[in-house]
């Protein structure tokens, strides 16, 4: 179907891609332990338009183009790193209570979605993923060019929003009984960011 050699096997292996834990889980947990549905709506799309423009570079040669100069790849694991870093930092900082509101529900949503695009878009090692997990389900001798690659990113778009609200819809339901307890609450958001930092430090550091 569409050039595409094993459409459900590409469905099954991408699902499982985005099941492995990893800063796009963590800020969409993040979106709607603090937000609701919303805030975790506001982060999936963030990462679906990230990997959206990922997708893009990879199919357009971007990854071989960073193999090629190595420092612009460096460069790019760096900005990605620190932005993660600052996002836990900021998230280790934060007061309790902080953020929530009817009257910030618009700047904060907007915030959702911006950290879901930058933590995705800043990860080049995404980018060298999809030059080699994409070709795997090309068929060279019936791929119908822009079609194809249309239908993968099209998929990867649909699988990514759901498996967000399925995340965020369990994520809500178990922040909702944690917010009786402030320090629980307290000590989850700080594990989180230590998570971030973690995550930026392994970007830099695992290559």
């Amino acid at each position: 179907m569409f050039g595409i050699t094993d459409y459900a096997a590409f469905v099954a292996a991408f699902w499982l891609f985005l099941m492995i834990p990893g800063p796009g889980n963590l800020v969409i947990a993040t979106g709607a332990t603090q937000h609701g549905m919303r805030g975790g709506l506001a982060a999936t799309l963030g990462v679906m338009v990230g990997d959206q423009v990922l997708i893009g570079c990879a199919l357009g040669g971007v990854a071989a183009l960073l193999h090629a100069y190595p420092m612009a790849f460096s460069a790019l694991q760096w900005v990605g790193a620190i932005y993660l870093a600052w996002l836990g930092i900021r998230m280790w900082r934060m007061r309790p209570g902080e953020g929530e509101g009817a009257a910030v529900a618009a700047p904060t949503t907007r915030r959702h979605f911006r950290q879901g695009f930058l933590i995705t878009l800043f990860n080049p090692k995404a980018i060298v993923f999809y030059v080699a997990f994409l070709p795997l389900f090309i068929d060279p001798a019936r791929q119908q060019g822009m079609v194809t690659f249309a239908a993968l990113a099209a998929t990867a778009a649909v699988l990514t929003l759901l498996y967000g609200l399925i995340e965020s819809l369990l994520v809500h339901r178990f922040a909702e009984r944690l917010r009786a307890s402030a320090r629980l609450s307290s000590l989850l958001r700080k594990l989180a960011s230590v998570f971030l930092i973690g995550f930026g430090v392994k970007l830099v550091t695992s290559h």
